[in-house]
């Protein structure tokens, strides 16, 4: 956990003072503030000692006239209040807070102006990095910016940008999901689908017509429920599943949220889960094993998401090298899928 930041510091205290009473000259000191070269044992507790005696704090602004950076990262996030972000941002923060970067934030909401608006105001604002959370931003406008700045693209993946990207199977997500259901027996299995534009609900509704195809049944498209990957849309699937009159056992939701919106509408329709029908989401967010039943989800791992995605973009800024690990989804089985009754 980052430690709580010192209200009491000395803003008065200068670099010259900390110096003097370390005994040792100025560029020592700043040597040691910036990492910038190797400072001795005895040194760097000396200085250290004067630091703690002065509670001395740094002035931020002139370090970062001195070195031309600003020590925060820019964040291109798409929804700040979603469950699935919020995680995500958990861990990009961790990782920022471990090499002393700070984080800003802002929201592009799934508008690709928006998202170019809000990149351009990261790079005007001197940022020393940009994280990238998935969104619609054209390839041209990321290139554009990432000439002058390191960038760390998450949830996207293009042939024309040459930056890392951290990306997780969703397709294989969406194929363990509807093949555990097909498993116990669920031949009839809706999908509540996710935004039609965004890459990962595309690869999702895939991986559900994969494991249909793998079993021989066939895909039928009046099964396929519209959403957005919010709770509201989620109930409205099942609304519109039930009054299509629809025949099916089984529910795939394309994320937890909407899991959650039809698990409420099929209460309220009175048709019990898992013993009417089973139902699965993708996400696996924190509130997914507390739920009533606990559902049975894909879980993928927004915290190392982030974390990654924050480490790799401080390592860019410092020219060191850097390697992603590859990240894996599985499939949590929890009490929300149980075997077809014939």
């Amino acid at each position: 956990m980052p430690a709580m930041p010192d209200l009491t510091a000395n803003d008065t205290a200068t670099l010259g003072e900390v110096a003097r009473i370390a005994g040792v000259s100025p560029s020592t000191v700043s040597r040691y503030l910036n990492g910038s070269a190797r400072v001795s044992e005895a040194r760097r507790q000396a200085v250290e000692a004067a630091i703690a005696q002065l509670n001395y704090r740094p002035n931020m602004v002139a370090r970062s006239l001195a070195s031309g950076r600003t020590s925060t990262v820019g964040v291109l996030t798409q929804d700040i209040a979603s469950p699935f972000f919020n995680e995500a941002l958990r861990g990009v923060e961790d990782a920022l807070a471990e090499s002393r970067y700070a984080p800003l934030f802002v929201s592009g909401h799934w508008n690709s102006a928006e998202e170019a608006e809000r990149l351009s105001l990261l790079s005007a604002r001197r940022v020393d990095g940009v994280v990238m959370m998935h969104g619609h931003i054209r390839d041209e406008d990321v290139q554009a910016v990432a000439r002058r700045l390191p960038i760390v693209m998450v949830g996207r993946a293009t042939a024309t940008l040459d930056l890392p990207s951290i990306t997780v199977d969703n397709r294989l997500g969406a194929y363990k999901a509807t093949r555990h259901l097909i498993e116990l027996g669920h031949e009839d299995v809706a999908f509540i689908s996710g935004p039609q534009d965004h890459h990962d609900a595309q690869q999702r509704l895939v991986g559900y017509q994969d494991a249909l195809r793998e079993a021989g049944i066939v895909f039928r498209e009046s099964l396929v429920a519209k959403a957005d990957f919010h709770e509201a849309t989620g109930m409205l699937a099942i609304h519109q599943l039930l009054e299509s009159r629809a025949s099916f056992t089984a529910i795939f939701a394309a994320n937890d949220q909407s899991a959650y919106g039809a698990r409420l509408a099929l209460y309220r329709r009175g048709i019990r889960v898992p013993e009417d029908v089973s139902l699965v989401g993708f996400d696996d967010l924190p509130y997914s094993s507390y739920c009533v039943p606990p559902l049975t989800t894909v879980r993928q791992p927004a915290y190392e998401v982030g974390w990654q995605a924050g480490h790799t973009v401080v390592q860019m800024i410092e020219g060191q090298p850097y390697a992603l690990e590859p990240l894996r989804v599985e499939l949590v089985v929890r009490e929300s899928t149980s075997p077809r009754r014939r």
